[in-house]
């Protein structure tokens, strides 16, 4: 998949409707932020906007960024008086600006993850912090692993350079954020069973996030091994109402010194 490609497959709509859960988690995320009114706070990773919008009301001057267009178009539209921008973390433009910078649920799509550490302790004035929370080791380890069991079973070489996340330990990730100037406050490795909405949850979720792994399968075959994945994963996944995602999440907060 092309960095074009990348930046403009993301569906916003589905986002909205069907994924809202990314930004409910976030919330409580502004807690160990603690923005104070009149700073300055980058959200990288901003989505459709959501959680950009919640720091802009506790006073904080917030520019949202996102590598994809589709989130920061819909996010422009929704909330047209926040600064929103496209940019890739690994490629920051900013030098000194902020108090904070909030990610939520964007580090684990992000490679190589210290060029955007880099990039965050750029844009940090001294003395700020840096708050993230997003995937960690074995993150939804159970369904990507059924995928990659079924894509086999069709006879596919399944290539690992399709696998599109970055799921570090608290020790990995640590030791990169202090390799670059941070002072590692607090770190925090933790299982978050997370709901996906209605009897397609699953599904859903897999059309949503887990696309690049189908990368140069053909729509229908993708379409039985969802199906497949699906049955398989049922009596573990799903407890007769919803299905329960088995997210494993990292929390760090860094100080730029």
């Amino acid at each position: 998949m092309t960095g074009k490609e990348l930046k403009n497959y993301w569906n916003p709509y589905l986002y909205d409707q069907s994924h809202s859960f990314v930004s409910e988690y976030g919330k409580s995320l502004i807690e160990f932020l603690n923005p104070k009114e009149g700073e300055r706070i980058l959200d990288l990773g901003c989505g459709t906007g959501d959680l950009t919008m919640k720091l802009a009301e506790l006073g904080a001057t917030v520019i949202g960024i996102d590598q994809s267009e589709n989130m920061i178009l819909q996010a422009q539209n929704k909330y047209p008086d926040i600064k929103f921008d496209i940019q890739d973390a690994t490629d920051l433009q900013f030098e000194d600006m902020f108090d904070g910078v909030f990610s939520n649920a964007t580090l684990h799509w992000v490679k190589p993850p210290k060029k955007a550490l880099e990039c965050i302790y750029t844009g940090l004035k001294t003395g700020g912090r840096f708050v993230a929370e997003f995937g960690g080791k074995g993150n939804v380890q159970t369904i990507t692993s059924e995928i990659i069991k079924e894509i086999k079973k069709e006879n596919i070489e399944f290539s690992y350079s399709n696998f599109p996340w970055y799921y570090p330990s608290i020790g990995d990730y640590t030791t990169l954020m202090e390799s670059v100037g941070f002072r590692v406050t607090f770190a925090q490795h933790y299982d978050r069973p997370t709901p996906l909405d209605g009897e397609e949850g699953l599904k859903n979720w897999i059309r949503m996030f887990g696309n690049q792994l189908f990368e140069g399968i053909n729509e229908r075959q993708k379409e039985e091994i969802i199906s497949r994945v699906e049955a398989s994963l049922k009596p573990v996944l799903f407890d007769g109402e919803k299905w329960l995602a088995d997210y494993k999440r990292i929390r760090v907060i860094g100080i730029k010194e």
